[in-house]
């Protein structure tokens, strides 16, 4: 596999095909393959033609896994689009470290970024969105849930507490050289500001809601949402930057009603936006240049949206 990170562990596809077939022999004859694009967080194999593994690519990353395998089951009944099942979990063997886990596939077409969709092209894709947060933000928070340190991440704190990680990041990028980085500071120091004032209660919220863990149906409305790794309780704020991703102008202002998200709250899910984007372009533009398409296009939606 691409090595992605500093710490990256050692897998491929003899590891995982001894992983699957020690642990779970009833699948040893069906076929094992890696997907033409894997995570960042676990390398993706394809299992059969149901089902998928995931090997988490750095040390600790086993948490991931975890998480998903308690949380799913209580996310999957209160929502209306698929999410992935954890048909079972590998323990650590054969000097892979971690705890690593099959998961169904679900079928799909992934999206494109906003930059390169025809106008008017995402209205459902709009709606589908806006009704999967909807519903993951009114999802009860049971006790057990309050007491559960893997549901506390940077991503759910206000944006303001951000700023120096923000600047450090620009500075990065204006080496780069890929983005207006006056610009992004410009609106970034405007959101920041909105952010100290909008503070919406603490709830559930999925944490890396972009087009990477989108899946939509052949009518480009939306069928799943993967990777639940980043799920946790805090600001939900975070979860709007999927507009500034994956959707257009008209999509924007139908995903905007349907949520009824004030100026103050629009306003900062640019700064989440920008941020990041501006945090994925050092680090992985020479390993996911996809990925970093990506983020540049939310990055200049953010930036020249009004």
């Amino acid at each position: 596999m691409p090595r992605l990170h500093a710490d990256e562990l050692s897998i491929d596809l003899a590891l995982a095909r001894q992983l699957v077939d020690r642990a779970f022999p009833a699948y040893v004859d069906d076929d094992l393959r890696p997907l033409p694009a894997s995570g960042s967080s676990n390398a993706l194999f394809r299992l059969g033609d149901d089902r998928l593994v995931r090997l988490p690519r750095q040390p600790g990353g086993g948490a991931s896994i975890d998480k998903e395998v308690t949380w799913l089951p209580y996310v999957a009944p209160r929502v209306t689009v698929e999410v992935p099942a954890v048909v079972g979990v590998g323990e650590p063997d054969l000097g892979y470290p971690e705890r690593w886990a099959i998961t169904t596939w679900l079928p799909g077409i992934r999206p494109s970024h906003s930059g390169s969709v025809r106008r008017g092209s995402t209205n459902g894709l709009a709606e589908g969105l806006a009704r999967f947060l909807t519903e993951l933000r009114g999802m009860d928070v049971p006790a057990r849930a309050t007491d559960d340190e893997s549901l506390s991440w940077y991503r759910g704190l206000p944006l303001w507490t951000l700023d120096a990680d923000f600047r450090e990041a620009a500075a990065a990028c204006r080496e780069l050289d890929v983005l207006d980085v006056d610009e992004a500071l410009r609106v970034w120091d405007i959101a920041l500001d909105a952010s100290r004032t909008a503070e919406p209660a603490a709830c559930w919220f999925h944490g890396d809601l972009l087009v990477e863990n989108l899946l939509l149906d052949g009518s480009g409305d939306l069928a799943a949402v993967i990777d639940f790794g980043g799920l946790a309780l805090g600001n939900p704020t975070v979860d709007l930057v999927v507009a500034w991703e994956a959707l257009d102008v008209d999509g924007r202002a139908v995903f905007r009603r349907a949520l009824d998200i004030d100026d103050a709250m629009w306003t900062v899910s640019k700064g989440w936006a920008l941020f990041i984007a501006l945090i994925t372009l050092p680090y992985y533009g020479a390993s996911m240049p996809a990925r970093c398409a990506d983020r540049l296009a939310m990055a200049d939606a953010a930036i020249h949206s009004p």
